[in-house]
């Protein structure tokens, strides 16, 4: 009888860490996707975020590269 309880009560807490989870993994794509965009590279580019120590790779590619957009924008002055 106690088991059930306490898998019952798992099971609860396991779907609600899912759910934020979920929305903190959108929080943080959604940003990282519209600055990829407007730097002039993919917006599914941002998706790596969510990947561990390809996320760090993927700030300091945007930080330190030469982006597509600002190329753009030279060539109409």
């Amino acid at each position: 009888m106690m088991s059930e309880s306490m898998f019952g009560s798992t099971i609860w807490v396991g779907h609600w860490m899912w759910m934020w989870m979920l929305v903190i993994a959108i929080l943080v794509v959604i940003p990282v996707y519209r600055i990829c965009k407007r730097a002039g590279y993919s917006g599914w580019l941002g998706l790596l975020i969510l990947v561990p120590m390809v996320n760090l790779m993927l700030l300091y590619f945007i930080a330190f590269s030469d982006w597509p957009a600002s190329k753009k924008g030279a060539q109409y002055e």
